[in-house]
């Protein structure tokens, strides 16, 4: 079976390192585990990082150790570099850089707690789907 690629929006990785408890945590396992392919670029890989480090006390982390947890999900994730915007298109400004990412890596699944945020990315053959739906698609 072909490794499922996804785009992980921001609130699905702090939601996962937040709580052990759900369908979060289980996705970011899932990719350590080399079950799923995540795809990043440079804007999203410094948006998870501006977030987690703004909320790292609420995640009980140190800069260092999420520096730790960016370089390893580096590690573990394909770069897409992007070539063009589609910019404004989404409801939230601050998700087409999200997007963007899917378009130009032709990655078909964005992860995400917003799927509302998200309407509209299907005339780019994308779907936005919570954590768990993810996690049926894998099984």
């Amino acid at each position: 079976m072909k490794k499922q690629r996804v785009i992980l929006d921001t609130n699905v990785l702090f939601a996962g390192l937040y709580s052990s408890l759900g369908a979060s945590y289980q996705i970011l396992r899932a990719i350590e585990e080399d079950k799923i392919k995540t795809v990043i670029s440079t804007t999203l890989l410094f948006e998870y990082e501006d977030v987690l480090k703004r909320k790292k006390l609420d995640l009980g982390l140190t800069s260092q150790q999420i520096e730790i947890i960016l370089d390893n999900l580096c590690d573990l994730s394909e770069y897409q570099k992007i070539y063009f915007l589609w910019r404004p298109y989404l409801r939230d400004p601050k998700d087409d850089h999200v997007l963007e990412v899917a378009v130009a890596s032709k990655t078909q699944i964005i992860v995400t707690h917003n799927i509302k945020d998200f309407k509209g990315v299907e005339k780019f053959g994308i779907k936005a789907i919570p954590p768990g739906k993810l996690l049926e698609v894998i099984k």
